[in-house]
């Protein structure tokens, strides 16, 4: 019988936020979204910024936690997918003027490769604010 979940680890340098079952995950990889069910072939690759959406299996079976990821990198390996985020915020603690306030501060950047970055972040932060509403 084929299995029906996976364990999902996503740490930050701050914080492990998640460590339990997972029955599937939406990551933003730096190239697109990318979903991982149970029995996913091993995967080595860098996380972009965007949402991560992880559907709960088990005691949790039917819940999905979000959270907005910026950088870093995921492996997916026998079953275990762990993710090493530079940063991860859980969407229900994004406040809806935050992606604003981020909004302002990218367009003061004057590095492009960090203006786009942070615009972005500033979206997804929008986005994941607005659907809570």
């Amino acid at each position: 019988m084929a299995k029906k979940s996976f364990r999902c680890k996503l740490v930050t340098p701050a914080a492990a936020l998640v460590d339990g079952e997972v029955s599937y995950a939406s990551v933003p990889a730096w190239d697109g979204l990318i979903g991982f069910l149970p029995g996913r072939s091993a995967f080595l690759g860098k996380l972009g910024t965007g949402e991560l959406r992880l559907d709960m299996a088990g005691d949790k079976s039917g819940e999905s936690k979000s959270f907005l990821v910026d950088g870093g990198f995921i492996r997916m390996a026998d079953d275990q997918m762990t993710i090493l985020a530079e940063t991860a915020l859980p969407a229900d603690a994004i406040q809806p003027g935050a992606a604003e306030a981020e909004l302002k501060a990218a367009q003061t950047e004057d590095n492009p490769d960090k203006r786009a970055r942070a615009k972005a972040r500033a979206r997804v932060m929008s986005q994941l604010a607005n659907s809570r509403n």
